[in-house]
């Protein structure tokens, strides 16, 4: 029988009532430490002594003037930095700064001390140091550069007295440190200035030596110092690209003036980046007589003399043009040649300049070393001797604002510990976290079974029956009781668990010990025999037989005098209260015949009693200990498999259930028995609904019976109390 999973939703709210169902089930175990945490807290705190408090307030900044030191721009005084002041509170609680307060003659605390804990001697300073520190506490004020100095002392004007001594003697030691560290960083720095000034002057000497051994001509550009050579270099270099450049120029024209054909030689010069205003000239005179010439020849004909001077005039333009032109070419050759000639000088300038720059630059190699090494000492001394004056300058400057006593300590008028609301109210908050962890803690090391899901998840069985505590026999309950309910609704479950209609045989198992199998069986048996059916219940358990003294009957003989041939199946059935219910003791077992149950004898007995009743019931030992539960297993139709709340780990349960499995057992689902309705409410919708319901029905008919009986409102007779069932 499958359970449905709920929906998403339900998930949730199943998820919380298992925490709190743990709650509830754990709940003495989270009141004991409850009340555990907070009696011990609430005695320990009437036993500490009363302590007084005493605050001292002061500014504390980094060790700057209190003006802007020369050079350095203007300080930022709202710079905030947490290890700046993690570190200062160190330092407050150090032995340079508590020392100097034990070892005050005002206060005096070797000998005050030692008569308040009863010492005949003066203690020590290390052991007066030690209980100091056990009551000053340093803390930061709201994110400030404000430190509180508080002092914890049971005479509330010592702890003042002490408080205001710890932050003078801490404003006078960061004085102290500040002017030491500035006097010896001077000393430290002019020391150092004199062997710069040395080490310049000797740099320098070198420099000039090696300028006129060499014969370096250097050029001083600012922060660049270099020699003439590469000068000269970048001189030439530069006249052999202009005269490149106009050599490309030029040559670029005539090459394209000497592809041009004759005709059209004349027109495309004065187009070029070469013009010739004398062409120019000559070619618009040309164009101006051929138009009057052709207006002549229109009006007086070819062969009229002006017609022919004005043709002899446009020949002589010709052969000016012609001219000219030859003679613009040759000019322009005559430029290709010169700056060719210019070109190649320029080109052996310029590499014999690059050979003579090569060789001085590594003949000047010792010179610049020293330059460099000259301005480097240069720059270092600079640094040094500005440093010094800077230094100079701020030690003299005032640093009152390094440390500031802004709140004295005063004497406290009540004490502050112990916090009696607070320390209890923190017994109550911690004994809750410790009950609820101690009780997960718990539940999580419970591997037991504990809840359905439990079973079906691990199994992968259904669970076919919820069983409360303290089920007695239902023989004797009557079919009224509250506890039928639960076996009737495991009846139901089973009937319609079983595939095969034919099957009738069941025998209960369990992995251990103790977890109800007996009563289980025997009150499933009543309930099927309630409802008419012929049923025999077999006590099967031949080791530690128990049926019988729930029917109160002698075991003398039964199962095992029918299997070992001594008595016929009439002799070891008995008959019970109900007229469809019987049952067979186990009877006396030889230790002769242990392995009666895996024998030929009980399997003909199976099959005559399942001619002879609609169910047989066989009780069993533990599978996990005993072969007789597998045996059993696997000879009857039916197994269930029954569980005790919170006994036994899910280990166990599943190895019973791989067991029955094994044998070729049919496992029809799980019974978890022994569950604690009232204290469990996971259950209550399966089982507690139906107390509730009988409870009332019960307590409606012990009223009806009373007023049947003449009996008096209010006076309930001896009979009405018998009838009266309790309430689960």
């Amino acid at each position: 029988m499958e359970t449905p999973k709920p929906a998403g939703s339900s998930d949730q709210k199943l998820h919380f009532l298992d925490y709190w169902r743990i709650i509830r089930i754990r709940k003495t175990v989270i009141l004991a430490v409850f009340l555990l945490v907070v009696l011990t807290t609430t005695a320990v705190t009437f036993i500490l002594p009363e302590s007084y408090r005493s605050t001292v307030r002061i500014e504390v900044g980094k060790d700057t003037t209190d003006i802007a030191p020369i050079l350095m721009g203007v300080q930022n005084q709202t710079a905030y930095d947490p290890y700046f002041i993690q570190t200062e509170f160190e330092k407050i609680r150090s032995k340079n700064v508590l020392h100097e307060v034990i070892l005050d003659p005002e206060l005096n605390l070797n000998e005050r001390w030692a008569k308040r804990y009863g010492q005949d001697v003066k203690l020590k300073t290390s052991e007066t140091f030690g209980l100091l520190l056990k009551q000053v506490d340093v803390r930061q004020f709201r994110n400030t550069s404000l430190i509180e100095i508080q002092v914890y002392n049971e005479d509330p004007q010592e702890a003042s007295d002490i408080a205001n001594k710890i932050a003078k003697v801490y404003a006078q030691t960061r004085q102290k440190r500040s002017k030491g560290a500035s006097d010896e960083s001077i000393r430290v720095l002019k020391d150092e200035l004199l062997k710069q000034e040395k080490a310049l002057a000797e740099a320098q000497t070198k420099m000039d030596d090696l300028r006129s051994e060499l014969g370096v001509a250097d050029i001083d550009l600012g922060n660049l110092v270099q020699t003439v050579e590469p000068e000269i270099v970048r001189t030439f270099e530069r006249a052999r690209a202009e005269i490149e450049v106009k050599l490309a120029n030029y040559e670029s024209l005539l090459n394209q003036l000497t592809n041009t054909p004759r005709a059209r030689l004349a027109n495309a010069i004065p187009n070029h980046s070469y013009p010739d205003v004398r062409l120019g000239d000559l070619l618009a005179q040309l164009g101006i007589t051929e138009t009057q010439h052709t207006q002549l020849t229109q009006e007086l004909g070819p062969e009229n003399p002006k017609v022919l001077a004005v043709k002899d005039m446009i020949d002589g333009l010709r052969k000016q043009i012609d001219v000219r032109v030859d003679g613009l070419l040759a000019q322009i050759q005559m430029e290709v040649d010169r700056f060719g000639i210019q070109l190649r000088f320029l080109t052996n300038k310029v590499a014999e300049s690059r050979r003579t720059d090569a060789t001085k630059m590594k003949d000047y190699r010792p010179y610049f070393a020293a330059k460099r090494d000259y301005d480097t000492k240069q720059r270092i001394y600079e640094t040094i001797n500005l440093r010094v004056l800077q230094e100079t300058v701020d030690a003299a400057l005032p640093k009152s604002s390094i440390v500031e006593i802004t709140d004295i300590a005063e004497r406290s008028s009540r004490p502050v510990r112990p916090n009696i609301p607070l320390n209890i109210a923190l017994g109550v908050i911690v004994g809750l976290i410790m009950g609820f962890g101690l009780a997960f803690f718990i539940e999580y090391l419970d591997t037991s079974v504990k809840t359905i899901d439990d079973v079906e998840r691990a199994l992968q069985a259904p669970v076919l029956g919820v069983i409360p505590q303290n089920v007695g026999a239902l023989i004797q309950e009557g079919p009224d009781s509250p506890h039928a309910e639960a076996y009737r609704v495991l009846r139901t479950n089973l009937l319609f668990s079983k595939k095969d209609p034919k099957a009738n045989t069941l025998t209960v198992v369990s992995g251990g010990a103790g977890e109800g199998k007996s009563t289980t069986i025997f009150n499933l048996a009543t309930v099927f025999a309630q409802h008419g059916h012929r049923v025999l219940i077999v006590d099967s358990d031949l080791r530690r037989p128990s049926l019988h003294k729930l029917l109160n009957v002698s075991n003398a003989v039964g199962l095992t005098n029918h299997l070992l041939r001594q008595n016929t199946l009439e002799e070891v059935i008995q008959t019970t209260a109900l007229p469809t219910l019987y049952f067979m003791p186990s009877g006396k077992l030889p230790s002769s015949s242990l392995g009666i149950l895996n024998s030929p004898q009980m399997k003909e007995f199976i099959r005559q009693v399942k001619e002879r009743f609609d169910f047989i019931f066989f009780d069993s030992p533990p599978i996990m200990g005993v072969s007789d539960a597998s045996v059993l297993a696997s000879e009857v139709d039916m197994s269930l498999l029954v569980i005790q709340y919170r006994k036994y780990p899910q280990a166990m349960t599943i190895r019973a259930k791989q067991m029955v499995e094994k044998v070729g057992g049919t496992l029809l689902g799980v019974v978890l028995n022994n569950i604690n309705i009232s204290q469990d409410s996971y259950y209550y919708y399966y089982s507690g609904y139906y107390y509730d319901y009988y409870s009332k029905h019960d307590d409606d008919s012990s009223s009806a019976k009373s007023k049947k009986n003449g009996e008096t409102e209010g006076v309930p007779s001896e009979r009405a109390n018998l009838d009266l069932k309790k309430k689960y």
